[in-house]
């Protein structure tokens, strides 16, 4: 099987997987899979598959497959995601941590990792991370949002005074600032 083979069969099994037939996905993903050369992208899309399915053995078993190929952001946090709901949450943190470390704009790692900063009472390490986003995509209101949520839940209520000042400036329409700026006054 020639490379275009492998790239047409990933792209049909991720067309597939965003249209929701995964059965059809997986059988692209596997051609794919089976192509020569060793890709992690069709065992992402299986694992995604797996997942989707509610069989967190076999998703696990893929996203490390795809990690042994090359470890990414993507497959640190698909792992992270498998362990977080096998319960295994200071595992999920950590490879949480590992995926924005590599790709601070992974919305799955970051996600995670303030749902899990919340209920591990480990804030302190989230927030550098939502900083890090900022950095890169100031204007993301929904992540200063959550980075001004932390901070108040970390008793730093003028620092989240000051992003959430800064998202009504730029984003007037966003009501949940609006609202936690005016709970910080009373």
């Amino acid at each position: 099987m020639s490379h275009l083979d492998y790239e047409i069969n990933k792209e049909l099994g991720e067309c597939y997987l965003f249209m929701g037939e995964l059965d059809k996905a997986e059988g692209y993903y596997q051609k794919a899979a089976s192509s020569n050369g060793i890709h992690p992208d069709p065992y992402l899309g299986l694992a995604t598959i797996a997942v989707q399915r509610g069989d967190l053995g076999n998703a696990l078993a893929l996203y490390s497959k795809a990690h042994g190929i090359g470890a990414t952001d993507k497959t640190f946090a698909g792992i992270g995601l498998v362990k977080m709901e096998l319960g295994e949450k200071a595992e999920a943190f950590d490879l949480f941590i590992e995926a924005v470390g590599r790709n601070p704009e992974n919305m799955v790692a970051l996600l995670s990792l303030i749902r899990l900063g919340h209920e591990l009472d480990a804030l302190e390490k989230v927030v550098p991370h939502l900083e890090g986003y900022l950095s890169i995509d100031p204007e993301k209101s929904e992540v200063r949002y959550s980075l001004a949520g932390c901070m108040v839940c970390l008793d730093r209520k003028e620092e989240a005074q000051a992003q959430l000042e800064r998202i009504v400036e730029k984003d007037p329409a966003f009501a949940p600032a609006r609202e936690l700026l005016e709970q910080l006054h009373r």
